[in-house]
């Protein structure tokens, strides 16, 4: 996307360092587990992932050699927003993600009609609205947010593992909350 206005700005598009690759893939991997490589190694075509103005972007090579004809001032980004780097130097995904946090997730967990609203508007899953969970989830594990009909509706993390979902109280935390399509 070009800027209109042309004022300069720091969104020079670039690689992402090692220490910065390090932090994404740490963050990616909460959710992926070792998927991580069938991102970059697709099979239609190669992608990676560029850095502009603290975000990280997911774009295929054929885009981002692309947009090199682009006057670096009136880029604003191209590709697929996946998070941004905050100023403590920690990797915060965002709901656009969700596409690929959806397709090579680990952990997933599905809700119950009754507790997609909730879950939407921003609040935590709690074990009455859990339908299903995949086995062996780990306490603090990344999971994709599903309702019934398979649709992603966001990600968050597993308060719970799988085992001690099956004892807790009906009002309980099983996934807290951290994105949604409802943003």
């Amino acid at each position: 996307i070009v800027h209109s206005s042309g004022r300069t700005r720091n969104n020079i598009m670039r690689p992402l360092t090692e220490e910065e690759t390090k932090t994404l893939f740490q963050k990616l991997a909460e959710y992926m587990g070792r998927s991580i490589e069938r991102l970059i190694n697709r099979s239609d075509e190669r992608h990676c992932f560029r850095l502009i103005k603290d975000r990280v972007y997911y774009i295929s090579e054929s885009v981002m050699k692309a947009s090199t004809s682009i006057n670096k001032d009136n880029l604003l980004h191209c590709g697929t927003c996946l998070g941004k780097f905050t100023k403590s130097g920690k990797f915060r995904l965002h709901v656009t993600a969700l596409d690929y946090l959806a397709q090579y997730s680990k952990y997933k967990v599905w809700l119950k009609p009754s507790a997609e609203m909730s879950f939407l508007y921003g609040n935590n899953v709690i074990k009455s609205g859990l339908a299903r969970i995949t086995e062996s989830t780990p306490q603090y594990a990344g999971v994709v947010v599903y309702n019934l009909a398979d649709i992603p509706l966001g990600f968050g993390v597993a308060a719970q593992t799988t085992e001690a979902c099956k004892e807790l109280d009906p009002t309980a935390n099983v996934v807290l909350h951290q994105a949604d399509v409802g943003e």
